[in-house]
């Protein structure tokens, strides 16, 4: 196995990154090094960590044009959107730091004469985070930022195809003033990656990403008594009633499927129109999907990238030759993208009609710029056909009805619901899946519980 992480461009196929994997002299050290570091940082008081930690936020920010270059040539995304992660790491980093003396204080229980009773909670220990490359700031700020809070040590083991991020990460933290050893990263292959998991120093996994990987990190972590925190896939329906804002619709929908180029696991998979909008709806999306610009990410006007390696590309095609092969109706024209290549991660977006749940495309996760578009009849039929997925990160409805929207969503078996919108995180939610979409819990004051366990004191008074 090669010693040496490089990371390949789908902007240009260079080699943009080159690292060494960390040895076992390393692992070693860095897993000690977060053991003795957490014995002291879990005794110093919620305000100071949380100056430390907002001063770590101020740095990264202070970073913000960098990072919109690094995460580009890295993973593919269009420049002009690297801000926005940015400010969605900020937002949910701020947040999760400022709830934090009220999400880990003490639980009071009613009094009892002769008794002082309390349920505190205490850190874990040491954080051992995985994360993904696709949103590599957003989906790793989740959980180490609300776990160094909380008074546990994070070791961060970011995608190769992002390793930049965990060194950026570790850069604001050492600005910041964090004490060594409380946040660290490894560079690490697979082999160690579980060994990681299996490392007695290690107290809880949080894992972002695919099934496969997840089902890893489950193995891995087997018969340990360990918490594991999976959040993972997602083919997330979006549902169009008759009464929807039709314009609202196909702008969202359409974003919410191509933005990222498809790669979000909470992103716009499979979408499903009542009877009465349908004509237009999809008239509308195929507009709007024809208005996109493929092409290099670094071009300011490039508001469609590459997928972020060519094999992933060429799945997503895959999928939707097989889905025409059944009958399925594409109504994107390739030869309208120019940039849009076989064998590279350049890929047209796409639209499909006369899709069902026969087809690969519409039950298992592309994570690419393809969505298929059903007409439905109604509430009943639409419910059914979001719920028939092994799937249930988020789902959607468009409509003007409020009551409409909660009576639906109380049916519908997904972690998020939203009305009027798709493919968004507010750090004031619990963000978790059901199904293959995983367990656990991020953000929210309960992303808190997921990071620290409850410790009953129960004091009898002495006469």
């Amino acid at each position: 196995m090669t010693s040496t992480l490089r990371t390949i461009s789908p902007v240009d196929g260079s080699v943009y990154v080159e690292r060494d994997y960390a040895n076992e002299t390393r692992i070693a050290a860095a897993l000690s090094a977060a053991k003795k570091a957490q014995g002291l940082w879990r005794n110093t008081p919620v305000d100071e960590r949380a100056a430390i930690c907002m001063k770590a936020v101020d740095a990264f920010v202070a970073m913000k044009d960098g990072i919109g270059d690094e995460i580009s040539w890295q993973m593919g995304r269009p420049i002009q959107y690297g801000g926005g992660e940015v400010g969605g790491f900020e937002e949910r980093a701020r947040y999760m730091i400022g709830v934090a003396a009220e999400a880990l204080a003490d639980i009071a229980i009613e009094e009892k004469s002769g008794f002082t009773r309390f349920i505190r909670r205490e850190p874990l220990g040491v954080v051992f985070v995985i994360a993904p490359w696709n949103y590599p700031y957003l989906t790793s700020v989740n959980a180490f930022m609300p776990a160094i809070m909380a008074g546990n040590a994070v070791i961060l083991k970011h995608s190769a195809q992002t390793p930049l991020c965990a060194e950026r990460i570790f850069e604001s933290f050492k600005v910041a003033g964090l004490p060594d050893g409380v946040f660290q990263y490894l560079h690490l292959n697979h082999a160690d990656t579980e060994r990681m998991i299996k490392a007695a120093e290690v107290d809880y996994v949080a894992f972002t990403g695919s099934v496969p990987g997840g089902q890893m990190v489950e193995t891995a972590a087997a018969g340990r008594f360990i918490g594991v925190g999976l959040e993972l896939g997602g083919k997330d329906p979006g549902y169009v009633r008759a009464d929807a804002d039709l314009n609202n619709a196909v702008e969202t929908l359409v974003d919410g499927a191509f933005f990222n180029s498809g790669q979000s696991c909470c992103g716009i998979e499979r979408i499903y129109v009542h009877e009465d909008l349908f004509d237009p709806f999809v008239a509308g999306a195929v507009d709007l999907v024809n208005k996109y610009k493929l092409g290099n990410p670094l071009d300011p006007e490039t508001n469609l990238g590459p997928m972020v390696r060519t094999g992933a590309a060429e799945y997503v095609r895959g999928q939707i030759k097989d889905a025409v092969a059944a009958g399925a109706k594409a109504l994107i024209d390739p030869a309208h993208f120019p940039a849009d290549k076989e064998a590279s991660p350049y890929l047209a977006p796409q639209v499909l009609i006369n899709v069902d749940h026969s087809m690969e495309v519409m039950m298992e996760e592309s994570f690419g710029p393809v969505v298929g578009i059903m007409k439905v009849a109604g509430d009943d039929e639409a419910i059914k056909l979001m719920n028939d997925s092994p799937y249930g990160l988020t789902a959607s409805v468009f409509t003007a009805d409020t009551d409409a929207a909660i009576s639906i969503g109380d049916r519908v078996s997904t972690g998020t619901w939203f009305m009027n919108r798709c493919d968004y995180l507010d750090p004031m939610l619990a963000w978790t899946g059901v199904h293959h979409s995983g367990r656990g819990c991020t953000l929210s004051k309960l992303g808190y519980d997921h990071l620290t366990r409850p410790k009953s004191f129960h004091l009898k008074t002495t006469l």
